[in-house]
């Protein structure tokens, strides 16, 4: 009997993209499926052949691999090697196929996961599952109190209200702040609300793992760590949405 699963779950499994990316690969229409476009829903067994871009897709590694990477100012956080020549995949030129779990602004720096297993991405990304994501900042003037205590309760940005979020000030023009959701821009839309201008912004930790590697570098997340954030995760659900 052959073991059939859905086509953005293949695509995930063998390491060639997230679910989301693989849904829209698949709507855009460049992924075919034994010589035919394939849709959405469509089934697929290891002795199927997946072509994206032409390119027939076969799990280069069947172990599963963790990165925590700290991306320097300047890197985009994409897989698209063709649109944009600073991706952070050609930067790090991993030997084996990898991708981002989230995204961290051009302008931004710091800490960001790499993975080939899609199925942990969707449980990281769910804004609801209040996965921490801490990260110092620098703004343009003195902060005050109110600053502190308004962006604390939560700021109307995108149609909606921050949800309430951890903030200390720690000198006279910087903070830092511990989210628990992912919308787009988000802290430099926070700042904005209040008359701020973000000058820097560094991610230094997500759920369990803090940044420690050099700008540009990366390291294995240790089995110690992937077992307390698999513990993290185990009541998390999935969703084929990305937040930020």
């Amino acid at each position: 009997m052959k073991k059939k699963s859905r086509i953005n779950k293949y695509l995930s499994e063998v390491g060639f993209c997230s679910r989301r990316e693989a849904d829209k690969l698949i709507l855009s229409g460049k992924v075919y499926l034994n010589g035919k476009q394939a849709i959405l829903g469509d089934k697929v067994s290891m002795y199927d052949e997946v072509l994206v871009d032409n390119k027939k897709i076969t799990p280069l590694i069947k172990h599963k691999i963790y990165i925590a990477f700290n991306k320097p100012l300047g890197i985009v956080c994409t897989t698209d090697k063709k649109r944009e020549k600073n991706n952070i995949i050609d930067y790090i030129n991993f030997p084996h196929r990898i991708f981002p779990v989230g995204r961290l602004d051009k302008n931004s720096e710091g800490l960001i996961f790499l993975t080939n297993d899609g199925d942990i991405v969707n449980k990281i990304l769910r804004s609801k599952n209040n996965h921490q994501k801490e990260y110092n900042v620098t703004v343009d003037k003195p902060i005050t109190k109110r600053f502190i205590q308004e962006m604390q309760n939560g700021v109307p940005i995108l149609d909606t209200v921050t949800k309430k979020c951890l903030l200390k000030q720690t000198g006279k023009k910087t903070f830092n702040i511990v989210l628990t959701q992912g919308l787009n821009r988000q802290i430099r839309r926070m700042c904005e609300y209040f008359g701020y201008s973000v000058k820097h912004l560094k991610r230094v930790r997500i759920m369990n793992i803090k940044l420690d590697v050099s700008r540009g570098k990366y390291r294995y997340i240790t089995k110690s760590e992937l077992k307390e954030m698999k513990l993290m995760l185990s009541s998390s659900t999935k969703t084929h949405s990305e937040e930020k």
